[in-house]
């Protein structure tokens, strides 16, 4: 079931009501500090965050109205306009993944992953997309050479391998990366590394609400933009690790290491969440590619990002 937080702030009457959905990661960082800090009530927002068990229970939810606004992976977003025919708009960017392609201690390289299972959120979306096309680089085709197993989001990814050690492989994030280490198994590779420029993360919601909510969604994203800042300077790192293991349950040590990715300048949160479209049209060939759609269709079918600029436009330095 989705885990509720709401922003209680003192006044909460007055505050507007933003419904946004996302995963129980560390990428949610963010969203917990800006309610912690009181960065969205000071925007006026009162934030009610539920947590999804994969990504295809999240695309139905956004679609039937449950919430306004989804952080995923974007591709979520592309799939939602070309396979279920939603009208939805992406308008923030946020990072490009964080993923390693991790395996079971016995594997020694993607030939050995022949014959074996790989466990991913949805099957054709997203990290599970990246992962079909870095075994294609290896010459392992879905479904001839590998059997694909939909288990939900990332803890899920992580205990279904920890459980079955049949479930060979996975795309995984943080702080499933660290765990899974800890576990013994290993990473194959980053996979910006293998697969280059990737616009992963980012905010969507569904152009209806979009285009009827403007002030508010614009008043969403500079509180999602400053609490981001807050939570990559270095002097609340102590602050943001005790948020990480109060939220995620875990230790101490992986809440640090885990924080120092997170905000790592090559691999970590995109600074104020901006988009990357290189990454994106990368991600729209390699959907049309694994997923066969032929020619990807232009980047802006996809994006609206005025909201974005106009709500930075109001942040100066904070």
């Amino acid at each position: 079931m989705a885990a509720l937080a709401a922003c209680a702030a003192a006044g909460s009457a007055e505050l507007a009501t933003v419904r946004v959905s996302s995963f129980p990661n560390a990428k949610a960082l963010p969203l917990h500090a800006g309610v912690e800090r009181g960065i969205f009530a000071r925007h006026g927002l009162a934030l009610r965050l539920s947590f999804t068990e994969n990504s295809t229970r999240q695309r139905e939810g956004l679609a039937a109205g449950e919430f306004d606004l989804v952080h995923a992976a974007v591709d979520n977003a592309v799939a939602m306009v070309e396979t279920a025919k939603k009208d939805v708009l992406i308008v923030t960017g946020g990072d490009s993944g964080m993923n390693e392609f991790f395996v079971q201690a016995d594997v020694r390289s993607f030939a050995d992953l022949r014959g074996r299972k790989l466990v991913v959120d949805a099957p054709n979306t997203a990290y599970a997309i990246q992962a079909k096309k870095i075994l294609l680089k290896h010459g392992l085709k879905d479904g001839r050479d590998y059997t694909v197993v939909p288990v939900g989001r990332g803890e899920l990814r992580l205990k279904a391998m920890a459980e079955n050690s049949d479930y060979a492989a996975a795309i995984l994030n943080l702080p499933f990366t660290i765990q899974a280490e800890q576990l013994g198994m290993k990473s194959l590779g980053n996979t910006v590394d293998i697969l280059g420029p990737y616009q992963a993360n980012g905010a969507f919601a569904l152009r209806d609400w979009v285009e009827s909510n403007g002030p508010l969604l614009e008043r969403y994203i500079a509180a999602y933009v400053e609490s981001l800042r807050w939570v990559r300077r270095p002097e609340n790192r102590a602050e943001c690790a005790a948020i990480l293991m109060d939220k995620l349950k875990i230790p101490r040590e992986v809440a640090e290491r885990t924080y120092r990715l997170l905000v790592d300048p090559v691999r970590g949160f995109t600074p104020d969440a901006q988009f990357d479209m290189e990454g994106f049209r990368n991600l729209l060939a390699l959907r049309a590619e694994i997923e066969g759609g032929g020619t990807p269709p232009p980047a802006e079918k996809y994006l609206d990002l005025s909201y974005y600029r106009r709500a930075i436009g109001t942040l100066g330095n904070r």
